[in-house]
């Protein structure tokens, strides 16, 4: 399939019975962690996204509730059982600081038999696992950045290259990256494995850092898979700043970080690396997720290579965001965007 006809199919059909009552469930954020890290915007974000769904929603012709979510789970589960609704949307990121509630809640639904938006319980967990997700891409010939779980003990058994980028092996919205997280040597990655290790829990993803351009794509489909136009994420910062995504590029207007990186969409890369990219995020999104939509993260390295750099399942789709800049790429306004993942819902096979 040529990019050009998935971006074709991307647009929604008219024949889509849209579901006459919705319930857009999300999570109500209370205290948390991250606030402790100065990262609690990330978390607040996710009321940012239920006005404008529910509006869209509204302008399909739904009747639509809004369902705040609160712990623990035995409330979670009768809240959505008290649900009165054709469709749940799913905008639910999890509780408290503990994104692993985020499949269980979608593990909650699927057991109620709610119809719901967005991906499976086990795709969720799957690709929040970072380290399960590589070694699947790993072993599917998928090439993924090298990596070693790592904690203040065993850090000493560190055998990769360096530079290393150092992550927490099971969060999102990049939490805990920043530029200290680019690591030249065995001072540096003990310093910031002994802080990931601190403020998440656990072992810490050290990763051999791959230079180049970076690009994401937005996957959407069940048996059917569409890819939006691929973005970039183009970087202006100071030198010796390392090029990455950060926590505070994503979230903290007026940094650096935020200042000097920018979205570019569609991405200004050759019709064959276009392709390429758009190829890969397929193939990722056929291994990992499966059903919904989805983000992907790549590199392409200065000799052309294709790193993936991670799966991220039900993204952000609040208009600003990237996901929503890439339908608007492919042509559809946002009521259309949130249509088809409501059509996808409709259609997806039970998991």
């Amino acid at each position: 399939m040529t990019l050009s006809s998935q971006l074709s199919s991307a647009l929604p059909c008219r024949d889509v019975v849209v579901p006459r009552r919705t319930a857009v469930v999300y999570n109500k954020p209370g205290p948390q962690r991250y606030a402790d890290m100065g990262e609690n915007k990330a978390i607040l974000s996710v009321l940012e996204g239920v006005a404008p769904v529910r509006q869209a929603l509204s302008e399909l012709g739904c009747e639509v509730t809004t369902v705040p979510l609160l712990p623990p789970y035995e409330r979670a589960r009768e809240t959505l059982k008290s649900i009165d609704a054709d469709l749940v949307f799913n905008l639910f990121e999890g509780f408290d600081g503990r994104p692993k509630t985020e499949a269980t809640v979608a593990k909650m639904m699927s057991e109620l038999g709610i119809t719901y938006t967005g991906c499976s319980s086990t795709a969720l967990a799957l690709a929040l696992d970072k380290a399960k997700a590589k070694d699947l891409m790993q072993s599917h010939g998928i090439s993924t950045p090298k990596y070693q779980l790592v904690t203040p003990e065993t850090v000493s058994q560190f055998q990769l290259r360096f530079p290393c980028i150092v992550k927490p092996c099971g969060e999102d919205a990049s939490h805990g990256l920043s530029g200290d997280s680019v690591v030249q040597d065995q001072a540096a990655l003990e310093q910031q494995v002994a802080k990931v290790s601190r403020a998440f829990g656990g072992k810490a993803l050290v990763e051999e850092f791959v230079g180049g351009r970076e690009f994401n794509a937005t996957v959407m489909g069940n048996d059917e898979i569409t890819v939006l136009p691929v973005s970039e994420i183009v970087f202006s910062l100071p030198p010796g700043m390392p090029q990455i995504l950060t926590y505070s590029a994503k979230w903290e207007e007026g940094t650096v970080y935020y200042d000097g990186t920018k979205v570019v969409c569609p991405a200004e890369v050759g019709e064959e690396d276009r392709a390429r990219l758009a190829q890969m995020a397929v193939a990722v999104y056929r291994l990992l997720i499966q059903q919904g939509y989805a983000r992907v993260d790549m590199r392409l390295d200065l000799e052309g290579n294709i790193h993936v750099l991670e799966a991220n399942p039900n993204p952000d789709i609040t208009p600003g965001s990237g996901a929503a800049r890439q339908a608007t790429a492919a042509g559809m306004t946002y009521a259309q965007f949130i249509e088809k993942i409501v059509s996808l819902a409709l259609h997806k096979t039970a998991a």
